[in-house]
């Protein structure tokens, strides 16, 4: 005999409220019904009925022990939304933050406002591809680069560019070794990247299905130098940045100042500390006059 969708739904928040907060339960609760039924989030809201077979009873049972073991339900469900764009997301991709919708938000109205011909971009550590994918649908015009040191991630970006119809040009290579791989001819009007900034010793801060399912060489870097990866790309920057080119970076909101300190010390000009959402140093713009 088949349960209520009611006893079903109350099933799903008893279990996942403590982990996730029933908000956030319920949020996942209606992810999997539109991704696995197709049953949109308005009839949810509006109370429409929804009949589940048995076997439809049954998948979510298995859904639901994946979300108790702290599976996020990204990976369950195969995707996630990045600014109104669908991502496949596997075990080999961080999955994609609000935070750094930010991050692409400010480039875009930087660019509303000094929208350049023939823009060259360049994105480094791209993950899932989320954030070139991103500024391509919004600056269809821009010649976009991007870069990753996991062959896996890589394969998932270039899945997501194919499946979103964006021109995307992908080098799998570590821009800890760029002076490698890069020659003295190529130049980029726009450098953005969310590298890896979580020191080891944040790790007991952090929520365990991150820590267990995400992948830690797109979160961590040493203790001993944790704005290694920003040090690394103002140097690459200040080879392969055009003239009144943009750097933008994410940032771990505790070492905000020591960064825009870095790139001031590098010669960067008009180094910008924007916060998120939630009030956290996450972002920094630089610009680059001279040679």
């Amino acid at each position: 005999m088949t349960q209520t969708f009611k006893t079903i739904r109350q099933r799903f928040l008893n279990t996942l409220s403590p982990t996730y907060g029933e908000s956030e339960a319920e949020s996942v609760f209606i992810i999997v019904l539109e991704d696995v039924f197709h049953y949109k989030r308005t009839d949810y809201l509006l109370g429409k009925p929804l009949a589940l077979s048995a076997a439809d009873e049954q998948q979510l049972e298995k859904i639901l022990v994946r979300l108790r073991r702290g599976e996020p339900i990204q990976q369950i469900i195969g995707s996630t939304q990045f600014m109104g764009i669908s991502l496949k997301v596997t075990k080999d991709v961080l999955i994609p933050r609000p935070e750094t919708e930010e991050l692409v938000d400010l480039i875009l109205q930087d660019q509303q406002a000094d929208r350049r011909p023939e823009l060259r971009i360049i994105d480094i550590g791209t993950g899932t591809g989320c954030i070139p994918i991103a500024l391509k649908k919004h600056l269809p015009e821009a010649h976009i680069t991007a870069l990753d040191i996991s062959k896996e991630a890589l394969e998932v970006a270039k899945y997501n560019a194919l499946n979103n119809n964006t021109l995307i040009h992908f080098i799998l290579a570590d821009i800890l070794e760029w002076d490698l791989v890069f020659t003295d001819e190529q130049y980029w009007d726009i450098m953005v990247s969310n590298p890896p900034y979580i020191t080891h010793d944040e790790k007991w801060d952090m929520q365990a299905q991150v820590l267990e399912f995400e992948p830690h060489l797109a979160l961590f870097v040493e203790n001993k130098a944790p704005l290694l990866f920003y040090e690394t790309i103002a140097s690459f920057a200040l080879q392969h940045l055009q003239p009144n080119g943009l750097l933008y970076v994410e940032i771990n909101q505790k070492y905000g100042q020591e960064v825009k300190t870095l790139l001031q010390k590098k010669g960067f000009s008009n180094v910008s500390l924007f916060q998120d959402i939630h009030g956290a140093d996450r972002m920094i713009k630089a610009s680059l006059s001279s040679k």
